[in-house]
């Protein structure tokens, strides 16, 4: 798929110096004309990811900034739109208890939450306002497959992105009068340093840059919510359903994730 229309859009995505992040940036490098906003913390991975995405014909800027930081946030995304105008925002930046090399979900929570939640936030605010002035625009937000319920091994991760489901969920009727489509990515498991740190089975294990171009082929076709793999989008989307004290049942069965 040639992905005709996104040519000579402009993208930031946030979270690009690693994993899926980087590997939307490298397949969104591909594409004729585009002009690529990458963000992150780490510089080195970062410019590493610009470095492959020039070489593929890419115009790419990179922004250094975490975030959490509103303030900082919302300058970069000023910053980013004084240079081109912003045509898709990715809010990719994601954490996970194992990521952030804790060993109880309790401890991780405020960091999962502060970046999960509020870190898309301050992301996706500055940028609706911004679409809303150039009278179109496209965001897609980042959940996952453990946002469709609350899961017992790993509550905070799952609460983050229940959350960035329903609140996407929520704001692409809010701001289709205003032009702006909104996208819901809900991966399965990809193959990305966030996952590398599980110690259990992950079944349907995907490599990123395949995750990359099923989200870039659901954003094209503006899917609401672009759910992957389809056997676990299935699995999950009965567990959202089913009664809580058969769930529970079931999920009393399931291998506890070692965070």
């Amino acid at each position: 798929m040639n992905f005709k229309n996104f040519e000579g859009k402009s993208v930031l995505i946030t979270g690009a110096s690693s994993g899926i992040g980087a590997a939307l940036a490298e397949r969104f490098s591909k594409i004729s004309a585009i002009h690529l906003i990458l963000c992150g913390r780490n510089q080195k991975r970062l410019e590493n990811t610009a470095k492959i995405c020039r070489n593929q014909g890419a115009v790419v800027e990179t922004l250094i900034f975490d975030v959490t930081d509103e303030v900082a946030t919302n300058e970069a995304v000023q910053k980013a739109a004084k240079s081109c105008k912003i045509d898709i925002l990715i809010a990719n930046a994601g954490v996970s208890s194992g990521s952030l090399h804790v060993n109880q979900d309790t401890k991780s929570t405020p960091d999962i939450i502060r970046t999960n939640v509020f870190g898309v936030v301050n992301t996706v605010l500055p940028v609706i306002e911004l679409m809303k002035k150039q009278g179109q625009g496209q965001i897609a937000v980042m959940s996952s497959m453990a946002g469709y319920r609350g899961l017992r091994n790993c509550p905070a991760y799952s609460a983050s992105k229940s959350f960035v489901k329903a609140w996407g969920e929520a704001l692409r009727g809010y701001l289709m009068k205003d032009n702006i489509k909104v996208n819901v990515i809900c991966p399965g498991f990809v193959k990305t340093p966030l996952t590398d740190t599980n110690t259990f089975k992950m079944p349907l294990l995907m490599p990123a840059h395949k995750a990359a171009e099923i989200i870039i082929k659901g954003l094209y076709q503006n899917k609401s919510v672009i759910a992957f793999p389809a056997p676990l989008a299935f699995a999950a989307w009965i567990g959202s359903i089913l009664p809580a004290a058969l769930l529970s049942l079931i999920l009393k069965c399931l291998p506890q994730k070692e965070k």
